[in-house]
């Protein structure tokens, strides 16, 4: 059913309709007339009475007042602070149940941004996680001031109120254990916390990281300005109550802005970078270095992303957006060449370092943005037999994805976290590649988001050219 583009109901109007599917931010999505209404917390199948509460050109937003029949996946959220945080979306929807929910989101992004078949496209059933609580590696809490108390946690879902978080059921204990402490250290020796209307004060967040194979433990302190009051003092102190830690760092973010970290980072005691393992690999985390959040999960995706290349051990492989290294890794030892890029320099350091630390000698990373690099690679005589892409959210950047079909890669493996901006990609590149199949895996339970491995081959067409 196509979408009415002129929508005929009011906010505060009630209507009664069904629940079609789940949307992209885990709302529930239906039809009144044609006319696409999203309804936070309800569920496909349920019935529902929901008050219109906001009313845009194209859809809707509601509330639930009453469900007149419940979806028999329904379940009762465990975390008492579910409904107020906004981390997690899909709590009150059992796990089998969502897995099945989120390879739909793929399909309806696809069916949304692209012109293909995607019923009759080879849609894998998602891959799910054996322990869908406890598995978050890392928190960025922001900390505010209320009521004259330190808090720390999230913003409550479309707006600005500061959610504290005292524990989170999606985070690994330890990670749980270190923002409470840390939020209790910067209370106990009264450091200024960051007000960002008033833009005075010098704390902005507390970000945790652990390596959960290892145990080792991360502490970074976002801060507004360079100085950081007591600052001794606030290392004796986590050191004395956090006996786990191995690294304590400030990074400074000086701007106004949504992004959590700044581009200055000053080590103030330990290690500049802790370890963590996967699979046979050893990685060194510096402090703005990306890692994925869920490492039992990543095992999973990264063996999907192994199949799907099929290396023999002669092909060249780029691994664009490369972090720090731990795609490449995974897949080095079946093939010829392994270069990365990444536009974060610390990144590239850390993937440098951690290949040295692992023996991996078939591997080259180089700092700068993958458009730029790869051509000039190219140019150098080495073209590329198969593309691994592991982007933001944000999706791909248009320079990338015409570099790509320039490149002629036999295969490329797009690794997406999005699946709008993944249907919006391959979009691009099915004019030159044909999709041999997606498959979902669930980094992050409880939550909207799925991440899924596209296998990617070129055309017959163009395989001469």
């Amino acid at each position: 059913m196509k979408p009415a583009t002129n929508i005929k109901i009011s906010p505060g109007e009630r209507v009664f309709f069904t629940i079609k599917r789940i949307g992209i931010n885990g709302e529930g999505v239906g039809f009144y007339k044609k006319q696409v209404i999203f309804v936070k917390d309800a569920l496909p199948g349920e019935e529902v009475l929901a008050e219109i509460t906001k009313v845009d050109k194209n859809f809707a937003e509601g509330k639930i007042v009453k469900i007149k029949k419940r979806s028999e996946h329904r379940v009762k959220p465990p975390c008492p602070i579910y409904e107020k945080c906004g981390g997690c979306q899909l709590q009150h929807l059992d796990y089998g149940r969502q897995l099945e929910e989120k390879r739909d989101l793929i399909v309806q992004a696809l069916e949304r941004y692209t012109d293909l078949d995607a019923e009759n496209l080879d849609i894998r059933p998602t891959i799910g996680a054996d322990h869908p609580w406890e598995y978050r590696n890392k928190s960025q809490f922001q900390v505010g001031v209320n009521k004259g108390k330190v808090i720390a946690g999230l913003y409550s879902l479309n707006s600005h109120r500061l959610i504290d978080i005292p524990k989170c059921i999606v985070q690994h204990p330890l990670i749980n254990k270190a923002a409470v402490t840390v939020k209790r250290i910067l209370s106990d020796l009264e450091i200024p916390i960051y007000d960002e209307r008033k833009r005075e004060g010098v704390v902005r967040s507390i970000v945790a990281r652990t390596g959960i194979q290892t145990g080792e433990l991360q502490i970074v302190l976002i801060t507004a300005t360079d100085h950081l009051p007591k600052k001794e003092r606030i290392v004796a102190e986590i050191r004395k109550r956090l006996p786990e830690v191995r690294s304590i760092v400030q990074n400074i973010n000086r701007k106004k802005t949504s992004l959590v970290f700044g581009e200055e980072s000053v080590l103030l005691w330990g290690k500049k970078a802790i370890v963590e393992t996967l699979g046979k690999f050893r990685y060194e985390l510096s402090a703005r270095a990306f890692f994925q959040l869920n490492p039992e999960q990543t095992a999973k995706l990264y063996d999907e992303v192994k199949k799907a290349a099929g290396l023999t051990g002669k092909e060249k492989v780029v691994d664009a957006y490369c972090g720090v290294g731990t795609i490449g890794f995974w897949l080095a030892e079946e093939a010829g060449e392994i270069r990365g890029m990444d536009t974060v320099e610390e990144a590239v350091a850390d993937a440098k370092k951690n290949a040295d630390l692992n023996g991996i000698r078939n591997v080259r990373y180089e700092a700068g943005k993958a458009e730029q690099i790869l051509p000039k690679w190219i140019k150098e005589g080495w073209r590329p037999d198969v593309i691994i892409v592991d982007p933001p959210r944000s999706g791909c950047d248009a320079g990338l994805l015409e570099t790509m079909l320039k490149a002629n890669a036999k295969k490329i493996i797009y690794v997406s976290c999005n699946p709008s901006t993944l249907a919006k990609d391959l979009h691009v590149l099915t004019k030159k590649y044909d999709i041999a199949y997606i498959q979902p895996v669930d980094m992050f339970p409880q939550t909207s988001h799925v991440e899924c491995v596209t296998k990617l081959t070129l055309k017959k067409f163009f395989k001469g050219s």
